[in-house]
């Protein structure tokens, strides 16, 4: 099976795929394409999973940087093949490494600079407590200058039922349109909240991670165990 790719036209040389779960080796809960080692499946697996989606860019897999999630506003400066640094966002202007954050509901959100002389782009994870936290502005922040952004799969407002202490702080942080009864919708928050921290433009993919079982994993629909699906970004 071919994997199930959508990509992002980010405005310089720069390769930013969004994975679905279709296209990979894993099996029952984690099929097909999971690229999380943590949540339970066969590591070799996933290793040959992000093998795949890394040669959809022509990039090496020995190469590829990936933070441990933790639902933070840290965006970390990718090192080629490290793996494991507490933080939910990273970036690099290094030509030819690869970047890739996880998701099964949260935003995935990918960056790139559009001015200066030197490219850089960036990958950040991004659900309601990292977009509390600032995760958007310490993404834009970082990658400075005229930035692009797009919002990719992410779980949508007719999924998403949040209690009455989530609705208050996102509808005082994004504005009272955001909650909806009791959903939230988190595709206008990380809009909203990337247009906030300076990005020039700002697209959304508005696909929905718990609406559609066949393309994308979900944590608020499937629980544990489950797979996670994910952006890959790297400068060309």
């Amino acid at each position: 099976m071919s994997l199930d790719l959508v990509r992002w036209d980010a405005p310089g040389p720069y390769d930013v795929v969004f994975s679905t779960r279709r296209g990979g080796v894993s099996e029952g809960p984690f099929a097909s394409l999971n690229l999380g080692r943590k949540l339970g499946d066969v590591p070799e697996r996933v290793d040959e999973n992000r093998r795949r989606l890394c040669a959809e860019v022509g990039a090496d897999l020995d190469r590829l940087a990936l933070n441990y999630q933790r639902h933070t506003a840290q965006v970390n400066r990718a090192e080629a093949g490290r793996r494991g640094a507490t933080g939910d966002g990273l970036w690099t202007d290094e030509p030819e490494l690869p970047i890739l954050a996880l998701g099964a509901d949260c935003a995935l959100i990918a960056l790139a600079r559009t001015n200066g002389e030197r490219p850089a782009v960036g990958v950040l994870h991004a659900g309601r407590i990292g977009l509390l936290a600032g995760i958007a502005e310490a993404g834009a922040a970082v990658l400075d200058g005229r930035v692009a952004a797009v919002v990719g799969p992410t779980i949508g407002p007719c999924c998403y039922e949040v209690g009455e202490d989530i609705a208050a702080a996102f509808r005082a942080r994004f504005g009272a349109d955001v909650v909806s009864g009791r959903k939230l919708d988190l595709w206008t928050s990380a809009e909203r909240a990337l247009r906030e921290a300076g990005c020039a433009s700002v697209e959304r993919l508005d696909l929905c991670s718990a609406c559609d079982p066949d393309r994308f994993f979900s944590y608020r629909r499937d629980g544990k165990p489950r797979g996670g699906h994910g952006v890959l970004a790297r400068v060309a």
